[in-house]
């Protein structure tokens, strides 16, 4: 489980199944890494750069093919103390980044609609590129976040253009409150 905090930000390179990434804090085999918000093990590090096996599920709902540069969290360990939201790290899948505007230190960014758009409410959470965010605004085909320099500066949420894909995930409270009360 991870928080959406996002701890850095490190090169990407994938090739054959295989996922490389420069990662600057330690990590083991075995480890759990949100890169790019999907969590995936870590399979090898030589100190600087991590591997990361990615299964066809993973590639066909993410962005992690293409990605050039990605958000990375190490997992939540029993204990840690808790921002952001519940990130689960199983990516729903990916939808385009459209614009962004700013206006005083903030800066809107506006992103397409995903299908699940019942999972998209004005002041929930979404966690996009594994980023956790607050959705500030909602509109019939797409919504908007509102994102300070810092986020902008700490993610790769500042290095988005026009069309991009990035990884989503729905809050995981908004789609176990969904479950039930479909089954009502």
């Amino acid at each position: 489980m991870f928080s959406g905090i996002v701890e850095a930000t490190g090169k990407a390179r994938y090739s054959a199944g295989k996922l490389y990434v420069e990662v600057p804090f330690e990590v083991r085999p075995g480890d759990s890494v949100a890169v790019n918000g999907a969590c995936l093990t870590v399979v090898d590090f030589d100190g600087r750069i991590a591997i990361f096996d990615v299964g066809e599920e993973t590639l066909r709902r993410t962005n992690l093919r293409e990605a050039k540069v990605v958000n990375l969290e190490r997992a939540l360990k029993v204990g840690d103390r808790f921002d952001g939201h519940i990130v689960t790290g199983h990516v729903d899948g990916t939808i385009r980044f459209i614009a962004k505007r700013t206006s005083g230190n903030t800066t809107w960014m506006a992103f397409e609609m995903p299908p699940e758009r019942w999972g998209v409410a004005e002041k929930g959470s979404i966690a996009l590129n594994g980023v956790s965010l607050t959705v500030a605004r909602v509109e019939a085909n797409r919504f908007w976040i509102q994102v300070i320099p810092y986020t902008l500066e700490k993610t790769n949420l500042g290095l988005l253009r026009p069309g991009e894909r990035v990884n989503y995930e729905i809050d995981v409270i908004a789609r176990y409150v969904k479950r039930i009360l479909e089954e009502r």
